[in-house]
C-alpha cells in the first residue's frame, strides 16, 4: 500500500510543491515548525529509513535537498536552512529543511504554524521559482 508521501508525489493528495524532478519531490509541511518548512522525498522509495536506501537514491535525494536548500533560503529570510531526518510520523524517508535563524526554530516539541493556504502557495511558488533558477 502507498505512503501518504507517495501519493502526494503523484498528485494524489494536494500539496504545496516546491521542486520536483524524476525521482524526487519537495513540498511544504502542512504543519510547519516556520514558514517554508519543506518535506524532501524520493518518489519511488517508500523505505522508512534513510539510511536502508540504497546508494544511488540516497546521494541523489541528499543532493535534491542541497538544492531545494539553496532555493528556500533565497525565497525565505533565514540565517540558515536546517536540515532533520527523524522519520517517524510517516514511513517515508524524508528529510525536513527548516528556515533557521536560531536554533530554537529547529525544535520539533514546539508549536506548529498554521499559514493559510494563500500564504502556503505564495511560499512554495516562491521556493518552486528559486528552484527553477538553478
Amino acid at each position: 500500500m502507498a505512503t501518504i508521501f507517495t501519493k502526494i508525489a503523484k498528485g494524489e493528495i494536494p500539496s504545496y510543491k516546491c521542486a520536483e524532478d524524476d525521482n524526487f519531490y519537495a513540498f511544504l509541511d502542512i504543519s510547519p515548525l516556520a514558514e517554508g518548512h519543506t518535506l524532501v522525498i524520493p518518489k519511488h522509495v517508500e523505505d522508512d529509513y534513510i539510511f536502508s536506501l540504497d546508494e544511488e537514491t540516497y546521494a541523489g535525494l541528499t543532493a535534491f535537498a542541497r538544492k531545494v536548500a539553496i532555493a528556500l533560503k533565497a525565497a525565505v529570510p533565514c540565517k540558515r536552512v536546517g536540515v532533520a531526518v527523524l522519520g517517524m510520523e510517516v514511513p517515508h524517508t524524508h528529510i525536513h529543511l527548516v528556515p533557521l535563524n536560531t536554533e530554537a526554530d529547529m525544535d520539533f516539541r514546539k508549536p506548529k504554524l498554521s499559514p493559510s493556504p494563500e500564504r502556503m502557495k505564495a511560499i512554495a511558488d516562491s521556493i518552486l521559482a528559486e528552484y527553477e533558477k538553478l
